[in-house]
């Protein structure tokens, strides 16, 4: 069967820290729970995207990328993470302020329950006046610090905390404590893993009006305690370029903000590629097989790895589209001067 651009059914999640935001936002009637994250391209076991368009319509993706793992995801990527898509994207409506939290690298996630660790990015959409979030330790502490801190509730005083404004961007490698303030829209893109070390959640309920439960020894492990001097990551935004803007081990993540049509070759990465259209509708053209793919404000695609040559063609004005894909593209003096030839010939 023929591998095309793939869109995704509504994956909400309801959370005790959610909004109203997100369903206008992606053009959905209006829900009466507290969304909170949109989980646009999942293959994670426990709620994998369901496909909206094409022959796969409501299969899941986890399913149809087991049937074509190379054509989809990329022949470096499939050898890499033995056929499974590697990431996983999301936007947040944080209405309350979330969990403080931290997420384990890949050596612990897999020691511990044996699955991937999870390093993130943040790309801030819309921030309410005053909006905050933290990343990172302001001091220095010790374990032992950690704990007693938690145990008074006084974590908060120990961590960095920054205001934020549309178009921030923060990277969370994988040990790093971290929270989403409340009044914060982001776009999240992350490795495909749902495990998270709760470490101080307020002495709210949970939606069961419960206590959630808090992972206190298994953070304190998973920890980096080492301060920063900067952990906002800076990059360049110009008008009608795809501007880096995290180039990590696990992604590599652009933004384009374009008024004219502008096209992306992604071939040489060997890589799938996800689009997610922060503002402003836009219709893809893939160059190889003719296809026009319409995607609105608040959508997502995976595109192939064997169709990531394509223009976005605004289609009100301006468009601003964030894509996340693997960098496998050898950067040795080696592969330039193949690259070079390719090119040149």
């Amino acid at each position: 069967m023929k591998i095309y651009p793939l869109l995704f059914e509504p994956n909400l999640h309801t959370v005790v820290w959610g909004g109203e935001r997100l369903c206008p936002y992606k053009g959905l009637l209006q829900s009466s729970e507290s969304v909170g994250e949109s989980w646009e391209v999942s293959a994670v076991p426990s709620s994998p995207s369901i496909i909206a368009n094409g022959a796969y319509a409501g299969r899941d993706l986890i399913s149809v990328v087991s049937e074509h793992p190379e054509a989809i995801l990329g022949k470096a990527v499939c050898e890499k993470y033995h056929g499974q898509l590697p990431l996983l994207v999301k936007f947040i409506d944080a209405k309350r302020d979330l969990s403080i939290q931290v997420h384990p690298d890949d050596a612990m996630a897999q020691r511990v329950h044996g699955k991937m660790g999870k390093s993130e990015m943040w790309y801030i959409i819309d921030a309410q006046p005053g909006s905050f979030l933290y990343a990172g330790f302001k001091k220095e502490i010790t374990p032992e610090e950690y704990k007693q801190r938690i145990a008074d509730g006084s974590i908060v005083e120990v961590l960095a905390r920054h205001e934020v404004h549309a178009g921030d961007v923060f990277y969370l490698p994988a040990g790093r404590v971290h929270a989403i303030g409340s009044g914060i829209l982001l776009a999240e893109v992350q490795q495909s893993s749902d495990v998270t070390y709760r470490i101080f959640d307020y002495n709210r309920p949970g939606m069961d009006g419960k206590p959630r439960e808090l992972h206190t020894e298994l953070a304190a492990e998973a920890l980096n305690y080492h301060v920063e001097d900067e952990y906002r990551t800076l990059y360049s935004s110009v008008q009608n370029k795809a501007n880096l803007i995290v180039n990590s081990p696990y992604f590599s993540v652009r933004v384009t903000r374009t008024e004219k049509p502008f096209h992306r070759n992604l071939l040489k990465y060997d890589s799938f590629v996800i689009t997610m259209c922060i503002s402003g509708d836009c219709e893809l053209y893939f160059r190889q097989s003719g296809e026009k793919l319409l995607l609105k404000e608040g959508h997502s695609c995976l595109i192939p790895a064997s169709l990531a040559d394509y223009d976005v063609v605004p289609l009100q004005g301006q468009t601003r589209v964030l894509d996340a894909f693997i960098d496998n593209m050898d950067k040795s003096l080696v592969g330039q001067v193949t690259r070079f030839l390719h090119i040149t010939a």
